[in-house]
């Protein structure tokens, strides 16, 4: 489905060459004071036109459709809507019969009996993240004391992101990347056992994050070559620090009060420009594939500002999860 969260729930919707692509954000608490200018300011970080990134240029400005009176939360669904004015739609009519090898296209030809719309990528396309990173902004507000920052650690494998992207540009090619996303200021007891621990509940949302392929917390699967005495993190203080944190801020599925950090790997753009060999579904024969288009040789650098949102949108819902429990203890 295309909806997320259970009291803080987030609804995306559009194509990458449609109209518009937005959200429908349900569960905001009223009062919170929201501003368009505040959300174009968050939009600028995932705007593409840098080096390596692809040359399409959007204003990227949210509309507040609904939700909002005198600047502040209703209560009501809130809508953002971002409307799509800079398309080429005609780099895309080969694709139709042509799915590129590492993407989508296939599986929605499939999934939707030839009716999905492959402009662009159509739903599935990295568009869709620009409506994330605004409802990232709403959900930041309800988490307060609470600061996320996601950086790019290394592209292709190496800590040299500009020059690994110039080359991967030169080659016609793309190049993957490794982010760190870090949380603090997180209280300890978020979360649940088992399904709905913040692991679970984060990685769920994380791998929704179109290119994202792999996800770990703490030491992640360096754990594996570890030892239990080198991996526990002795407890230093009532409040739950810890003298190290391999745990990433997470025991038993629910935050302990340490440190959230976890990365991910982001897989290289399928839209490359070289040559390759795929299936034309029209005529069943192998043919040369040349991706025209506006596309980027490493999405990893337009990515951390969606985790950033991604992981804000789950702990809103967690924090609020958590809220209406105690109040219902207090009863």
């Amino acid at each position: 489905m295309n909806s997320f969260g259970r009291l803080f729930s987030v609804a995306l919707f559009g194509e990458s060459h449609g109209p518009a692509v937005g959200v429908v954000i349900d569960g905001v608490p009223p009062g919170i004071p929201l501003a368009q200018e505040e959300l174009a300011r968050a939009m600028d970080r995932r705007r593409g036109g840098a080096a390596g990134t692809t040359p399409r240029r959007e204003p990227d400005i949210p509309e507040i459709v609904s939700g909002v009176y005198r600047g502040h939360t209703t209560g009501a669904p809130l809508m953002l809507m971002i409307r799509n004015t800079n398309v080429r739609s005609r780099d895309y009519d080969k694709l139709k019969d042509i799915p590129r090898p590492g993407h989508a296209d296939f599986v929605a030809r499939v999934k939707y009996g030839g009716y999905a719309d492959p402009r662009g990528g159509g739903h599935f396309s990295g568009r869709l993240t620009a409506p994330l990173v605004a409802a990232g902004v709403v959900a930041a507000k309800v988490l307060e004391g609470v600061t996320l920052t996601a950086t790019l650690l290394e592209v292709g494998g190496s800590k040299d992101i500009e020059a690994t992207v110039q080359e991967a540009v030169a080659a016609h090619d793309s190049v993957g990347g490794l982010i760190e996303c870090r949380v603090q200021g997180l209280p300890a007891g978020l979360g649940e056992p088992f399904f709905d621990g913040v692991e679970a509940v984060l990685a769920h949302a994380l791998f929704s994050i179109p290119a994202v392929k792999g996800v770990e917390f703490g030491a992640g699967f360096a754990t594996a070559r570890m030892r239990g005495s080198e991996h526990n993190d002795p407890l230093v203080a009532t409040d739950g620090t810890t003298a190290t944190n391999h745990a990433g801020g997470i025991n038993g599925g629910i935050t302990n009060g340490n440190e959230l950090v976890f990365r991910l790997a982001v897989k290289p753009t399928s839209s490359i420009g070289r040559p390759q060999r795929t299936l034309n579904m029209a005529t069943g024969e192998m043919t040369d594939l040349t991706i025209e288009g506006r596309h980027d040789a490493c999405i990893a650098l337009r990515v951390p500002p969606v985790v950033e949102a991604v992981t804000a949108i789950t702990l809103a819902d967690l924090f609020l999860i958590r809220k209406a429990y105690e109040s219902e203890e207090s009863q």
